[in-house]
């Protein structure tokens, strides 16, 4: 094995997860960025990340990171660390063609020696079977003899900037003992809060996507009771703060769940489970659950606006928040578009309202026009959707002044207190 002090490496995809892990490890080592997407390459050599992930001067501060849309460029490295998407398709069947082609990229420059880790959010096998493959067949070597792989799973989280890279536990593995202490040994560099070092990489891949599925399924639970609570005529977040008073009690709260992981991993999990002969039960009842709370808050909140009399046809709402998760600009996966299709087939005119997103990927993605100064009482009703830090600083006061007079608020994200709005989940 190679020694990691020597070490170049390539992080092939540069996203949420991909950039901020080259520039930690370019603070000690060689490293080059590599995207297919030119034009993302052209922003970060130009010193920005629009993923707001990077700070510009982070970026300038890496003095050992370059970045490239040629895979030429890549050729003398010696550790490939693949972070590229891992998505479902239309029919919540895992998509692997983003991590397979950067394989295959990375297998026309692989060399003797060469160590490929991946990051990227898989069912546990699928790095050994699916990726090992592509790699043999493309570059000719042979795996375990001429070049290693490793597994050591992402855990970004989108917009949070005090869990990050470095502050965070990292799981490791590798193909062999050796690989796996070198994998161990490259992450040690740059991971001040410690590596695990796990037996196998089935066992790193299935300790990743079980992460996402636990979340997903509590979420789902409390999405239940929510709307069981709102049948009762109870307060949901009344509830959860007197249960929250026992120390072990989980503090999981009702909402959409999108985002590139929780609405995504456990379909990786399930397509699994049912490739062996077993069929998940809990795990996509919970899924199912999760992904009818848009249609599920549409329903509420044209009841309401009904029991106010407020012509639903033609009736004018607007959506504050449409990327996944509050002060982030990510879109990927977000199911606020849910709520937005659900209120347009009731004949509902819907504007949304979005500070952190990008316009042009939120008309690209979804086919929506975001506006940018809401127009003042001209709403029947609002849909508080993301707790952007904008919106409680706007106050109760400011957003009810976009409604009509009998406008209906629906605070999905407890954004205002109870006495302010008309409606939460």
């Amino acid at each position: 094995m190679q020694q990691v002090e020597d070490v170049q490496i390539a992080v092939v995809g540069l996203g949420y997860v991909g950039l901020p892990l080259a520039v930690e490890f370019a603070k000690q080592l060689p490293v080059v960025g590599f995207d297919i997407k030119e034009s993302r390459v052209a922003e970060l050599q130009g010193g920005h990340d629009r993923t707001l992930e990077v700070s510009d001067t982070e970026l300038a501060e890496a003095g050992h990171l370059t970045f490239t849309a040629d895979p030429a460029d890549i050729a003398d490295c010696t550790v490939f660390v693949v972070t590229t998407p891992t998505p479902v398709n239309e029919h919540k069947q895992p998509d692997l063609s983003p991590v397979l082609s950067a394989t295959e990229t990375i297998a026309k420059v692989l060399k003797p020696g060469d160590v490929v880790v991946y990051e990227s959010t898989v069912y546990p096998g699928a790095t050994e079977e699916e990726c090992v493959p592509v790699l043999e067949r493309v570059s000719g070597l042979r795996f375990n003899e001429d070049f290693h792989v490793g597994y050591s799973p992402e855990r970004i989280n989108p917009g949070d900037k005090e869990h990050r890279v470095s502050s965070i536990v990292k799981v490791t593995s590798g193909s062999t003992p050796e690989a796996a202490e070198f994998v161990d040994a490259l992450y040690r560099r740059i991971i001040t809060a410690g590596t695990h070092l796990a037996p196998s990489i089935r066992v790193a891949e299935a300790a990743k996507v079980i992460e996402n599925t636990q979340r997903d399924v509590n979420i789902a639970l409390i999405n239940e009771l929510a709307i069981l609570f709102n049948r009762l005529g109870i307060d949901t977040e009344d509830v959860l703060k007197a249960a929250g008073t026992k120390w072990n009690f989980l503090p999981f709260r009702p909402g959409l769940v999108g985002g590139h992981c929780i609405g995504v991993d456990p379909y990786y999990l399930t397509h699994k489970a049912q490739a062996v002969g077993y069929h998940p039960e809990i795990i996509l009842a919970g899924r199912r659950l999760n992904d009818s709370m848009g249609a599920y808050v549409a329903s509420q909140l044209v009841k309401r606006m009904t029991k106010e009399g407020i012509p639903v046809k033609g009736a004018r709402v607007l959506v504050m928040g449409l990327t996944f998760k509050e002060n982030t600009p990510d879109l990927r996966n977000t199911r606020v578009v849910d709520i937005i299709a659900e209120l347009e087939d009731y004949g509902i005119a819907v504007d949304v309202h979005d500070p952190w997103a990008d316009p042009d990927e939120a008309r690209q993605h979804y086919g929506i026009d975001l506006v940018a100064d809401p127009d003042a009482g001209a709403y029947d009703a609002i849909v508080l959707a993301v707790r952007h830090r904008e919106y409680p600083q706007m106050g109760a006061e400011d957003i009810r002044a976009l409604a009509s007079g009998s406008g209906v608020v629906y605070d999905l994200k407890n954004v205002l207190e109870k006495s302010d709005s008309d409606l939460r989940l």
